[in-house]
């Protein structure tokens, strides 16, 4: 699968988001990753499905919207109506066998993910129903963060397992993922790389995203 580069508008600009998604979109990103919080499962409240509706028409890119909210069963449909393509929802947060064909089912591919806390195995079962893996590797809640100790052994934990059992399924990478350390993370088995102030936060989103792609 080509590697692929998701900024996460978690750390753009609200007041000119708009801007942001062309410029990051003009500067080779390959999907716009979008954190849903709702406060309970995660200390913050973040968007909903108007912000991800509006985006939708200003990007042709895929939206992957990550669910980071309790009961995530109770809102798929209505964020694939918004305009959602990719959809992940947290193994602490449901049931995986049945929400991820259910995801499957409205037409988004379907995205399985794990706090740090989490163990790798815990997404065994599941990982046969998953288009994409995602591992988080700060724990979630707010951007900026550096990652947690153990998260590149844990993305080659789980890419053993899935070479093991002939499984080519994406693993996705989520938190303190920049220009430093991005290819650490992609010769752990990584490849879809979201970066939220490791892209937001530079002065030249087309050099970083550039120099981002050469690493991986």
């Amino acid at each position: 699968m080509k590697k692929l580069i998701a900024p996460s508008i978690l750390s753009a600009d609200f007041s000119k988001l708009g801007e942001e998604i062309h410029a990051v979109e003009k500067a080779g990103a390959d999907l716009i990753h979008i954190d849903i919080m709702d406060g309970h499962f995660v200390p913050n409240l973040t968007i909903g499905t108007p912000v991800v509706k509006s985006i939708r028409k200003i990007t042709k890119l895929p939206l992957d919207c990550h669910l980071m909210i309790e009961y995530p069963e109770r809102f798929i449909e209505a964020f694939k109506e918004a305009g959602a393509d990719w959809i992940s929802v947290h193994a602490e947060t449901c049931d995986l066998a049945k929400v991820l064909p259910a995801i499957k089912k409205l037409g988004c591919k379907a995205g399985a993910v794990i706090n740090p806390n989490t163990t790798v195995e815990t997404l065994y079962p599941f990982c046969k129903l998953a288009d994409y893996i995602l591992i988080m590797t700060v724990h979630p809640g707010f951007g900026g963060q550096k990652k947690v100790d153990g998260s590149t052994e844990k993305i080659a934990e789980l890419k053993k397992y899935l070479k093991e059992h002939h499984l080519h399924i994406p693993i996705q990478v989520d938190g303190g993922v920049k220009v430093e350390n991005i290819a650490e993370f992609a010769h752990a088995g990584a490849e879809i790389f979201v970066s939220g102030s490791g892209i937001f936060h530079t002065k030249d989103y087309v050099a970083t995203i550039a120099q981002m792609k050469s690493y991986i």
